[in-house]
């Protein structure tokens, strides 16, 4: 069974936390662990689409998408695009930031950036309970 819900928000700071609040509401009946997860994937997620994309410019927007899946729950986060890919840094590197796609990999399943018509998605994956 498929059941998926988005929300479209404005590419502010400030709308990071009602990404994670939106997320947090719909993973509540797949458990405290799951619920922590999705929140932080999805925090990582809107914070760099706000940061790092067209869609923290004035007038800009993110959208949200939980998809439930029979073995899987995909957490993708669309975005107004920008002038870098998405990309794993390694942990030793010497450089500031960019180790919260990393945390974020090794929670998910699997995870990938798409790149759309006029902006980008990245998603990534968590196994449902008892898959």
């Amino acid at each position: 069974m498929l059941t998926k819900w988005l929300r479209l928000f404005p590419g502010l700071p400030q709308q990071v936390a009602e990404a994670r609040y939106f997320v947090a509401a719909l993973m509540e009946a797949e458990g405290p662990r799951a619920v922590d997860d999705a929140v932080l994937i999805t925090s990582e997620l809107a914070s760099n689409a706000v940061r790092h994309s067209r869609s923290g410019r004035q007038g800009g927007w993110f959208g949200v998408s939980v998809r439930f899946e029979d073995d899987r729950i995909r957490i993708e986060v669309i975005d107004e695009g920008g002038d870098n890919e998405p990309q794993l840094l390694d942990a030793t590197e010497q450089q500031e930031g960019g180790r919260g796609l990393l945390m974020m990999a090794a929670l998910a399943k699997d995870w990938g950036v798409n790149e759309r018509l006029h902006g980008r998605s990245v998603w990534a994956d968590l196994a449902r309970a008892g898959a």
